[in-house]
Formats: C-alpha cells, structure tokens, sequence
C-alpha cells in the first residue's frame, strides 16, 4: 500500500498510467505524437450510487485537496461519473472455506498450447529487449515472459474495466472480510496514486483500463507500482505499459529485483522433492513467503530434493492437489520473490514452468 504525497510531474500514455522513468531506463528518445484517446471499451455498466454523498468518499476527497491541491468540488464531479462494480466485490471475495485447492487443476490453465505459442511468438519479437533486461537486471529472460504470460497472454487480455470504477468500489466497499479495513486502504492508495497521476499528466483518468482490481497494462502493474517501479525501457519518455513490451519487459524486472531477486542465485528455482513419513518438516510449513531455511536444515527435517542443493536459504513449497497426493517442492530465493507479485505458490510455480515451456517450444522449432 503507497500514499503519494507528492507526486511529480508526469506524462502519460493515453490508455495506461505513464511515469517519469527510472534511473536505468534506456536514453530518451523524441516522444512521438499520440493520437486522440478513445473512448475506453468496457465489459459492464455499472451501478450509479452516488459515491459522493457517502462519508468516507467525502473525507477521500478532502485529504485530495490538503494532500495534493486537488479541489472537493473537481473530486465531486469525478465521482458523479464513477460506477459501482458488483463483479469486481464478488470476485475479491475468497473462495469458500473446505474448497480444496488444486494445483495440477490451476496449472492447466497456463500451462497450455495456446499460452505457449504466443510466449514463443513474444520472445522472438523481442529478443533483443529481453536480452538486454537480463544483462541488466540479472532476471532470465524466461522469466519475464513467463510473468507477462501468466498475466495478460502477452497484452492480449489486458482487462476491460475502469479503473477508477472498481478501485473506488473496492475502496469504500470491499466485502465484509477479516482483513477489510486493511485491503480498503490499500485501493484507497491506489485510487489516489490514479487520479493524481492522470492530472498531473492532463489526461482523463476515467480513460484508464485494466482488471477488475485496478492492475493496467502487459504485467499488470497496480498505480503505485507503476509510479514506484515502472521503467521506461524503450526511451521514449513516459512508461506505457498498455502499448509498449519494451516497458513492461524492463518493468518486470525492476518489480522482482526490488522484491528481492539475485542475480547471483542458483539458476534453477525450484527443487522437486520427497518428504518423510516422520513429518518433522511440518514446521517448514506456512512460514511466510521467504527462503529462510538451508538445505542442510531441511534434509535434517527429511525433505530430500531430487539432487543436491547449492549454498544459499530455501523453503518447502507445498502444491496440494485436491483429493490426489500434495507435491513438494524446495523454493530458492528468487523463487519466493515470484510470490511478491502474486502472493501464490501456484502463480510462482506456474511463471517458472510456463517460461520453461516457452523456451522449450522454441529449441524444439529450430
């Protein structure tokens, strides 16, 4: 969660939120005219609930106006124009308690020809940026488009909801959880870091698109992380991560080298392993997304990767897999910064595999 105090000024791109880039974004090159926004292609209607007459969507807009300069009577017309999103509530809500999680179920839906294809396609047309990503930030190219695959298949499914529409709802009427208050925040942050980005740069934030959490773009880069973290990779001044590969490639990268990814760790990110009967790794369970334990420990406690592990802090990684037996996987550092975009052992496990499978399919056709 981020509360932007003092945003600087920025340009945007026209359908995606565009920042400043970063200290190790490629040299600026002239900016190229952009043609006139559209008007943005939604997939709902949307219920008018005049979120301006409630308490806490007034005391919104006036910490706008003492954070940020921007008037009560501007935030008001805003919000006459903001829609209530009911799909974008049911589909935070979390599964139902006693649904058993399945790995092998939730793997199927990434791991599959049509995503592969397009993976391969992807990195082919940008070899090169790919290439340059990885000598820069140490993060394999694999990866990358491992991320941006499980995400958006490669931009093509970039979410069709505004963003100040299921931000605003998820702001002021999360569903009744036990950590409501805290995820009311969070999208109260990120509403913020949306509607001052978009008029700083001049442009209509209710002309943002993404998801039905708010996340825009190929990666699918929530505001602040946008503002915090987005790279303007191909040098043309702004970071759009709706129309340029190139800035969501080096974006990406950034994201996960912030969040704790080496350069310098094993190659390989995770281990396939066996567990004793003894279940003294119990305790390696459900500790948090962090490697925090050697392998010396772990093989003590009975987990048994199928081949020695390196040097380095791990964690036991369980896949359940409904009513079939849970595999169990040894997860390295970088590994578990995969979890800080999408906090999942299934999203992690499901990034390495598609890009492995991406860089397979491309050996196999040379």
């Amino acid at each position: 969660m981020i509360f932007l105090k003092n945003f600087p000024s920025a340009m945007l791109a026209m359908a995606c939120i565009g920042l400043a880039p970063a200290a190790d974004a490629a040299p600026r090159k002239p900016a190229k005219a952009r043609p006139a926004p559209k008007k943005p292609a939604i997939d709902y209607s949307g219920e008018f609930v005049n979120f301006g007459q409630w308490k806490d969507v007034q005391q919104f807009m006036g910490d706008m106006e003492l954070k940020h300069g921007v008037p009560v009577a501007e935030s008001e017309k805003l919000f006459l124009e903001v829609r209530y999103i009911d799909a974008a509530v049911q589909l935070v809500k979390p599964a139902p308690p006693g649904k058993p999680k399945n790995w092998q179920a939730y793997r199927s839906r990434f791991i599959e020809p049509r995503r592969i294809n397009a993976g391969a396609e992807f990195w082919n047309a940008h070899r090169d940026t790919l290439a340059r990503a990885e000598a820069l930030y140490g993060v394999p190219a694999e990866i990358i488009v491992g991320i941006i695959g499980v995400e958006t298949i490669y931009g093509r499914d970039m979410g069709k909801f505004r963003v100040l529409d299921v931000l605003a709802t998820l702001a002021f009427s999360y569903p009744l959880t036990p950590n409501r208050e805290a995820r009311m925040a969070f999208f109260r942050g990120e509403l913020e870091a949306a509607i001052v980005s978009a008029r700083q740069a001049g442009i209509d934030p209710l002309s943002l698109t993404g998801s039905y959490a708010g996340a825009v773009g190929m990666p699918q880069f929530m505001p602040s992380n946008i503002y915090q973290l987005g790279v303007d990779f191909d040098g043309d001044g702004k970071v759009d991560l709706r129309n340029s590969a190139a800035d969501a490639i080096g974006s990406v990268a950034n994201f996960l080298v912030a969040h704790g990814w080496k350069r310098d760790d094993p190659v390989r990110l995770a281990y396939p392993a066996t567990v004793s009967p003894e279940r003294a790794w119990e305790k390696y369970l459900n500790t948090g997304l962090e490697a925090q334990v050697s392998g010396a420990d772990l093989l003590a406690a009975g987990v048994h990767p199928d081949t020695e592990l390196p040097p380095g802090l791990y964690g036991l990684v369980d896949l359940q897999n409904g009513s079939d037996p849970t595999e169990y996987w040894v997860g390295s550092n970088n590994f578990f910064s995969i979890t800080k975009y999408n906090r999942s052992y299934f999203y992690a496990m499901s990034v390495v595999e598609l890009g492995r499978a991406v860089k397979l399919s491309m050996r196999e056709t040379l």
